[in-house]
């Protein structure tokens, strides 16, 4: 199988630098999609200011955030994915997560993915956790726990396989119903409905399961996938992002990412008729981002796989 044709951009310095060159928005500009309103910034999510020039007076009905975790990825760190001192993390944390609260509408879900280090006191979740606390307006719902593609910790410990993605609600929400793929197999659940044993496939609204509080059934498997953006270091599945977008979000709404990254929440809310208002503070990002969702329109991909996000960039 082709390899990919850049390692993680946030580890090579020279070809970032390269790639500067071909990005279209610059720190401070912002990008309105002329098709159906999306928009794109490089914007810094911890600046209240870049928040309101990138909302430019719309609230989402929906916030999905992905910031980073203050953790390695592949025991490698990097400006983009730092390690700092968990006081000097929650002081940055504090710092977007209001003003993203207040870029939704009255009625919004709020989700944020996480991870929790087991080698640190399982930083930064608790920390996170209990900043959430002090958010006024926010209910908190539910706590998700997504399969990761692989892990560490195979030699004297059980192997880290997992992301956090809480769920919190600000006034009433929607939340509409969700269905993964996997076939419901379990027969011979009876319980009385109305004075009559029903059995569980009688009273099922499908033939598949409904997704629980853990997501083993969505893998990252990205180099074996379409949808993989080559050199991102912190995709995540268009499958969950879709899931999140269908379950709290209406058509022709807004949905907010103040990490956009590799461009997921564009394209899945391209695809499922919302408009997406996301930012990143790399202008490499952003670009790919807006990339990825002209790659969409252009050709029905959903990524690269191994093909090159940016062609220009001969050899």
């Amino acid at each position: 199988m082709r390899r990919e044709p850049f390692p993680r951009l946030d580890t090579q310095a020279d070809l970032h630098a390269r790639l500067l060159g071909f990005c279209r928005l610059r720190a401070g500009e912002v990008w309105q999609d002329p098709v159906r309103g999306h928009r794109v910034g490089v914007l810094d999510a911890a600046r209240e200011e870049d928040v309101g020039v990138l909302m430019d007076g719309q609230a989402a009905q929906l916030g999905i955030h992905d910031p980073p975790y203050n953790i390695g990825v592949g025991r490698r760190r990097s400006p983009a994915l730092f390690r700092m001192d968990i006081q000097a993390y929650m002081r940055f944390s504090r710092a977007w997560v209001f003003p993203a609260v207040s870029a939704l509408d009255t009625h919004a879900a709020f989700y944020l993915w996480l991870g929790a280090d087991q080698e640190a006191g399982f930083q930064p979740l608790p920390e996170f956790m209990l900043l959430m606390r002090e958010v006024p307006g926010l209910v908190s719902r539910s706590f998700i726990t997504m399969r990761n593609q692989r892990g560490y910790g195979t030699q004297k410990n059980w192997m880290a396989l997992r992301q956090e993605l809480l769920y919190y609600a600000k006034g009433t929400p929607p939340f509409h119903v969700v269905y993964t793929d996997i076939p419901k197999t379990l027969k011979g659940y009876y319980k009385e409905v109305g004075g009559r044993k029903t059995s569980n496939e009688e009273r099922g609204k499908a033939g598949t399961l409904r997704p629980g509080n853990v997501w083993g059934d969505i893998q990252q498997v990205f180099y074996r996938r379409e949808e993989n953006v080559p050199g991102a270091y912190a995709q995540k599945p268009l499958a969950a992002i879709e899931r999140i977008i269908r379950a709290s979000s209406s058509p022709g709404r807004i949905v907010s990412d103040f990490f956009a990254h590799s461009g997921t929440s564009l394209v899945a809310a391209e695809r499922l008729g919302r408009k997406c208002y996301t930012m990143d503070i790399d202008p490499v990002f952003a670009e790919i981002a807006i990339r990825r969702l002209e790659r969409l329109r252009a050709t029905g991909k959903t990524g690269w796989q191994t093909e090159n996000p940016f062609p220009e960039l001969a050899g």
